[in-house]
């Protein structure tokens, strides 16, 4: 598959549908909690390219591979750090054969997530060898067939541009989105303005860059404004938010998220100027194809305002609020802590 299929899809479409979750749909498929589901890449393959499949089915038009935690360094904790290349490998080349299955054409994104350790000078992981960890993953990815390597989730500007350098070696186009919490900024304090500036100073330049995760469609909409508002009309933007606000039920984590309010909060990325729309933890095969089904239909509307965001999509935090210039609420907010972040399977 030509490693400009996603330049070219974005030539000939004015959106690109991403799938969902990986982790909230491997939980149902059995995985447990603590496990690695990169392994299943070897133990369970049919697993990884069923929901693969049910994506591409609904009309996914890019996939992730399932290498969210694929660096040495998040391998390590399940003693697999030796199993870097074998386990990334796996991971695209089974995305590979899905994509290549489909009646129509279908990215395979090669995620990196972040290595689960702080970079110097707060942390102790040297930059160098972060850039070497996440080239020894891009590399694996690239040779089991990724089209573009996508790096999620990333809250340091240290370690995205690490994971960047690493990603760039491949040669594939290189995609960044950043996790924003309800102060407006990374848990790293990070603001999304910053993201804008790492994409105008990388070399090469990312093909694509924006936000992910995070808390709940409302806020992710927010910050990828402010991004929007610093961008030109070519800049191409990834809006990719959770199923709505994760709550703990009887000892597991749910998404609020119905299908018709992501399906809404697909026409609102839509609006704000997002080109590649998808969704983040607790989205399903449904939920996707309600969003494919909006994004087909929709009209096009003029650009929100962060209030008009709240009333479609539900309330928006004073720190996003601030980040796309609108007066913040009274209410205090409290930065979430690091372990409120996805830990297992990137969604």
């Amino acid at each position: 598959m030509s490693e400009s299929l996603l330049h070219d899809l974005l030539s000939q479409r004015d959106w690109l549908l991403a799938d969902g979750a990986t982790g909230t749909n491997y939980f149902a498929m059995g995985l447990q909690s603590g496990d690695a589901p990169e392994l299943w890449n070897v133990t369970h393959p049919e697993r990884v390219a069923s929901l693969h499949r049910a994506f591409i089915e609904v009309g996914a038009d890019l996939i992730l591979t399932n290498s969210f935690g694929g660096t040495g360094c998040r391998l390590k904790l399940h003693q697999a750090q030796d199993r870097v290349a074998e386990l990334n490998r796996a991971a695209a080349a089974i995305a590979r054969e899905e994509a290549d299955k489909a009646p129509q054409p279908v990215v395979v994104a090669a995620s990196l997530g972040p290595t689960g350790e702080i970079l110097q000078p707060v942390g102790e992981l040297d930059p160098a060898q972060a850039e070497e960890e996440f080239a020894e993953q891009a590399s694996a990815l690239a040779e089991g067939g990724a089209d573009v390597i996508w790096l999620e989730t990333m809250s340091s500007k240290e370690e995205l541009q690490a994971a960047g350098a690493g990603a760039a070696r491949t040669g594939l186009p290189v995609v960044a989105t950043m996790t924003f919490d309800t102060n407006g900024s990374t848990m790293m304090g990070v603001p999304p303005m910053t993201l804008v500036d790492i994409y105008r100073e990388a070399v090469p330049r990312l093909a694509a860059f924006g936000a992910n995760c995070g808390v709940g469609a409302a806020d992710l909409v927010g910050a990828v404004m402010a991004m929007r508002g610093r961008v030109s009309s070519d800049d191409i933007l990834v809006a990719k938010a959770n199923c709505g606000i994760p709550e703990f039920i009887d000892g597991e984590i749910h998404y609020s998220g119905t299908p018709q309010l992501m399906a809404e909060y697909a026409r609102v990325a839509r609006d704000i100027g997002a080109r590649i729309i998808g969704g983040c933890c607790g989205t399903t095969p449904e939920h996707l194809a309600t969003m494919r089904q909006a994004l087909e239909t929709h009209q096009p509307r003029p650009k929100p305002d962060i209030d008009q965001v709240a009333a479609l999509l539900g309330p928006v935090s004073a720190g996003t609020r601030a980040c796309c210039g609108s007066n913040p609420p009274a209410a205090p907010v409290t930065r979430r802590s690091r372990g409120g972040r996805r830990r297992q399977a990137g969604g």
